[in-house]
């Protein structure tokens, strides 16, 4: 690397200082032990942060930026002029080509305020390009993966700290009585961290604790077991984890990743269960024996 680094300074023809900065860097053999003064040279800064990311430790703290977001910058102009609105909460869908339209209806119940996001199972993006509201998403596309290996992969919480909200939804939801905005409204007014719309409860594989129940809220979210251990993100989990009844969806239950896709969950459940209790059991030992 600094072979490389040294080639590209060389080429441009940088100040002479900055180029021996770079030299330090490189055959400091401690590079942990750093001198009280904070010039080497008298010129060039030597900066040392241990707290700094890895790999950025010669930066100064300063110039690190340890959040980053999913909002789309033009490549002209002045960057302070690129976003004319920054988009408050993300929605991400993981998505197939055959379902195209409902992602369509889906998308167009949210409102500006909404990045979008997809998560492309099949492969398939371009012919997503008939939707004007598809030039601006954000579209990730790996093969025959489930919302939730996209989730731990692209949604680091470094990366997803600039929104309010974050919303994990399916493909395969009926969105006729549901609007983003007035979701948003209701989230915040209740104080919800975490939170799903009520779910129509003649149709599909649905929660008891999630159906929708007339004017009332409830107090889960649906899921494969990970729903279950949620409630230990937030305090209170009472207050702040909900059912938003009145904005509720329909879960129309479409196989998209085949039928051996139940038995998976199923199995992946039994093991969350397992690996949280071990996870707790080995916690609770290594602080008692302190």
């Amino acid at each position: 690397m600094r072979f490389l680094l040294q080639e590209v300074l060389e080429e441009i023809h940088l100040p002479t200082s900055i180029s021996t900065s770079f030299d330090i860097a490189g055959k400091e053999e401690n590079i942990n032990q750093i001198s009280e003064s904070p010039f080497s040279n008298g010129s060039s800064p030597r900066i040392y942060v241990s707290t700094n990311p890895r790999g950025a430790e010669l930066l100064p703290p300063g110039i690190v930026v340890s959040e980053s977001d999913f909002f789309l910058r033009r490549l002209w102009g002045e960057p302070s002029e690129d976003l004319k609105k920054k988009p408050k909460y993300l929605l991400t869908i993981t998505v197939g080509l055959n379902q195209k339209k409902n992602i369509d209806r889906m998308v167009k119940k949210f409102s500006e305020d909404f990045q979008i996001m997809l998560f492309h199972y099949d492969g398939q993006t371009s012919q997503w390009d008939e939707f004007e509201w598809s030039k601006s998403a954000i579209h990730v596309s790996i093969r025959r993966q489930t919302k939730w290996w996209y989730a731990k992969r692209f949604l680091h919480p470094d990366v997803v700290a600039a929104y309010e909200y974050i919303f994990i939804w399916d493909e395969d939801l009926g969105v006729e009585h549901f609007n983003g905005d007035k979701y948003m409204e209701l989230v915040k007014k209740h104080g919800l961290d975490i939170s799903q719309p009520g779910l129509e409860p003649n149709n599909g594989l649905t929660w008891q604790m999630t159906k929708r129940r007339g004017d009332q809220e409830n107090d889960l979210v649906h899921g494969w077991g990970l729903d279950f251990a949620l409630r230990r993100c937030v305090e209170p989990a009472h207050e702040k984890i909900g059912v938003v009844d009145s904005q509720w969806i329909i879960h129309q239950v479409i196989p998209s990743l085949g039928s051996q896709v139940r038995a998976r969950c199923k199995n992946e459940w039994s093991l969350f269960q397992n690996r949280l209790a071990n996870a707790d059991k080995a916690y609770l030992e290594e602080i008692g024996n302190r």
